[in-house]
């Protein structure tokens, strides 16, 4: 009973006094919130902001991303908070159930990792040694490609007249008076065969709302670390995520319908803007969500969705998509650029050549009513944080939206 009254202190909980569950095999877990756990083994490294949860082998696992950094690296430019050096050294891995706790060195050329190996000897396994059904779920860390999405904004510039008077300094997107962060999806890379789960961010550029460059990290398999710029020719206008966002709240049918809405006492959410590829064009999803006065829970009231110079709002999204691509509409002049230039940044350069195809309009409400079924079991797979069946309805739902563009053609 006493051992009971200083947990019971220590962790000021009562229930440690007074449960009945408490036995002889009974442990306490000390340091029980990760980010507090982690940084007491090993409060020499920094965290990614961004603890993740999954399923492996039927239990939970917490896994988080650590960095080795240093402000001391020679002719190297600061990133911010006296960093000039920093590595993705380090992977964590974490038993929701019992704590045990892991660390992996992922990057084993990493200097500052290997010396930290030496110098506590079995602290960092080798990332070979995690098991095959954890290694599946590594991901490539938010906090090091937002810092390096930075840096490249600038440092994309090769030519040094370019770059010294800041010619094509590029930056990222504003949305609802907040900079746009990257974002986790799955899709289908243009050249390659199958969906992947990338992270992604645009870039306009500096001062000016226009799509400039699509920015992505790969995670999947090989190609895990890869990073890509996808790049639009400056003297072509393809819009950009901010003037979609003000266009839709400009439209002369959406925007008194929210104003309505605001004024009923109920909250309109918008919700993520969700970019869709479709080959090499852009598809502009938007849900919005009404939210009334004294009540928590949103719920689903219209979705917005955007083609070319084309938005439209219907109650779901097929008949979104049938307004947009239904036949007696008229396809608007292309403002998707003839060259999209891919660049891969790691590990060589190289350019393709992408042929922008002459978006059509089509009519088919089957089809329509498929891509509505996708999109609301990708939403809901979002909400339950099903990544991978979320990746499978996009991928379904791109691909009915090119069945639409090519029964148009067809038709034309």
């Amino acid at each position: 009973m006493f051992r009971r009254l200083l947990f019971s202190l220590r962790f000021q909980s009562y229930e440690i006094l007074v449960s009945g569950q408490l036995n002889s095999d009974s442990r306490i877990i000390f340091h029980r919130n990760i980010s507090d756990r982690v940084a007491t083994i090993a409060p020499f490294l920094r965290y990614d902001a961004d603890p993740y949860l999954v399923i492996a082998d039927g239990r939970l696992y917490w896994m988080r991303d650590a960095y080795t950094a240093t402000g001391d690296y020679p002719y190297s430019t600061p990133a911010g908070n006296g960093i000039n050096y920093i590595r993705n050294s380090v992977k964590i891995v974490i038993d929701a159930y019992n704590g045990d706790t892991t660390f992996y060195l992922a990057e084993p050329d990493d200097p500052l990792g290997v010396t930290l190996g030496k110098i506590f000897p079995g602290f960092l396994q080798p990332l070979d040694s995690m098991p095959e059904s954890l290694r599946s779920h590594i991901r490539y860390p938010e906090g090091i490609f937002a810092l390096q999405s930075a840096m490249y904004s600038t440092f994309h510039m090769t030519n040094p007249a370019v770059f010294y008077n800041r010619e094509d300094d590029w930056e990222v997107p504003i949305i609802d008076n907040e900079q746009m962060e990257p974002y986790y999806t799955i899709m289908r890379l243009p050249g390659e065969e199958r969906a992947e789960f990338i992270q992604m961010l645009p870039f306009t550029p500096r001062g000016r709302n226009n799509l400039a460059a699509w920015f992505i990290a790969r995670s999947d398999g090989d190609n895990y670390g890869k990073m890509q710029v996808f790049q639009f020719p400056k003297q072509k206008l393809v819009f950009g995520p901010s003037q979609i966002v003000a266009r839709i709240n400009q439209d002369e049918e959406i925007s008194p319908q929210i104003t309505l809405w605001n004024q009923q006492g109920s909250e309109v959410i918008q919700g993520t803007l969700l970019v869709i590829p479709i080959e090499e064009a852009l598809l502009y999803i938007r849900p919005l969500y009404l939210r009334s006065s004294g009540g928590r829970i949103p719920e689903l009231r219209r979705v917005v969705v955007a083609y070319q110079n084309q938005i439209v709002m219907e109650e779901t999204l097929d008949l979104a998509l049938e307004r947009l691509f239904g036949s007696d509409s008229t396809s608007p002049p292309s403002i998707v650029p003839a060259n999209l230039v891919a660049e891969t940044l790691d590990p060589a350069d190289s350019v393709d050549s992408l042929a922008v195809a002459t978006q059509q309009s089509s009519s088919s409400s089957d089809l329509a009513g498929q891509a509505q079924d996708h999109y609301s079991r990708a939403l809901e797979a979002q909400r339950q944080g099903n990544w991978s069946q979320y990746g499978e309805e996009i991928e379904r739902l791109g691909e009915v939206l090119d069945e639409l563009r090519e029964s148009d053609s067809s038709q034309n």
